[in-house]
């Protein structure tokens, strides 16, 4: 089986919508024949190149054709093939936790990998290096629930926004969130000690 034939494979097994880079697919042959493998994918309509060295296995609709990828799949492929750390920006955050009804138009994330702005789709997702206070428990409920908290801010924390995040986390997010305390602002530790112990 060719390595292209491997890839179309593995795709399948991920589904319509997931996001990668080449190096996902380093154990089945060479950089230069992967990267050949996917420009051929590319060319044929199957693969999606988003930016350099990212790519989508695109999901399409009758109504809208092509849909642009999800946000968090680009920025953890892109940032995957680097072994760096991520993390959703206080918006970003802040909506995955359905603190927030709006939608991030331009996706910011933090990571210790260089700036890097990717196209996906119409939208851009911005990859904004970011010091350790910003990437502490980077990726984690914990680092989510951190960057939401900063966003809505000290004054707009209330016993709705609490009892939100409480029926929104599993019992198991609320444990790691007592167990993660350490470090974050002692206003945040409060907050997240009143989700996991409510």
């Amino acid at each position: 089986m060719s390595i292209q034939d491997k890839i179309r494979n593995r795709l399948r097994r991920r589904g319509r919508g997931s996001v990668f880079s080449p190096s996902d697919f380093a154990d089945l042959g060479s950089r230069a024949a992967v990267d050949q493998a996917l420009s051929r994918l590319v060319r044929g309509g199957t693969l999606r190149r988003l930016d350099r060295g990212t790519y989508d296995f695109p999901k399409t609709s009758a109504r809208v054709g092509v849909r642009s990828p999800d946000a968090d799949k680009v920025a953890q492929a892109a940032v995957r093939r680097l072994g760096a750390r991520l993390q959703r920006s206080g918006a970003v955050a802040a909506h995955a936790l359905g603190l927030s009804d709006q939608v991030p138009a331009r996706p910011v994330y933090y990571t210790d990998a260089p700036n890097r702005t990717v196209q996906a789709g119409t939208r851009q997702v911005v990859l904004r290096h970011a010091g350790p206070r910003s990437l502490l428990k980077a990726g984690t409920i914990s680092g989510d629930v951190h960057h939401a908290l900063r966003f809505i801010g000290r004054d707009a924390i209330d016993d709705r926004v609490i009892n939100h995040l409480r029926k929104r986390l599993s019992d198991r997010d609320r444990q790691t969130l007592l167990r993660d305390l350490t470090g974050f602002p002692a206003w945040v530790q409060d907050v997240m000690r009143k989700v996991a112990t409510g």
